[in-house]
């Protein structure tokens, strides 16, 4: 099967995500530069998960560059990766409930959907590996041993566990995480340079 309507789905659904956590920003009560500025926790939080959404849009991008095919089971993986990335936008304005600081729950919930989001990815990747020949198509070649994607869930769960002790630190974590992958995938580009 061709890649171009997952590529065309993915895009649709993330443009909805996308559209859905802005509308989720609330205006601030009156029309004043320090009821504003009273807010800079929710326009925080939306910065970093949308950074988290164009992060995955990209990189999404970045390794459907590289595979000419998809089968059924690449298209069911990709569902479950637009599922968990769906969840984003409802962890956003859950967390931002509680600003000026982050309460306990929803910053476990919001590290939970980074967290599934995160091990989405893998099914993703092995399925499109596995329909453009195995380890040794061009994306797996790429994608090596995958330290970042690893590193990344390792990193989520030690976020969740110390949102119990301090949700600001899990907060910051999640954060590290974002600017680990802020840059596209080195491993991709340098294999699209080469085309």
């Amino acid at each position: 099967m061709k890649k171009s309507r997952l590529e065309a789905f993915t895009d649709g659904v993330i443009a909805v995500i996308i559209t859905i956590m802005v509308l989720e920003l609330k205006t601030p009560a009156e029309p004043t530069w320090p009821e504003l500025l009273k807010s800079w926790p929710v326009f925080l939080s939306y910065i970093l998960s949308f950074i988290y959404v164009g992060i995955y849009w990209n990189n999404h991008h970045h390794m459907l560059q590289l595979v000419k095919r998809i089968n059924g089971k690449a298209m069911w993986a990709n569902l479950f990766f637009l599922f968990s990335l769906s969840l984003l936008p409802f962890a956003t304005a859950w967390l931002n409930e509680a600003h000026p600081h982050p309460a306990l729950v929803p910053t476990i919930f919001y590290g939970f959907i980074l967290f599934l989001t995160a091990v989405s990815w893998v099914p993703l990747s092995r399925s499109l590996i596995e329909a453009n020949g195995g380890a040794d198509c061009e994306l797996a070649e790429a994608l090596g041993s995958d330290w970042k994607g690893r590193s990344s869930i390792v990193i989520y769960a030690i976020a969740i566990v110390l949102a119990i002790y301090n949700p600001i630190i899990s907060c910051v974590l999640y954060a590290v995480v974002a600017a680990l992958w802020f840059i596209p995938d080195r491993r991709i580009e340098s294999r699209l340079l080469d085309k």
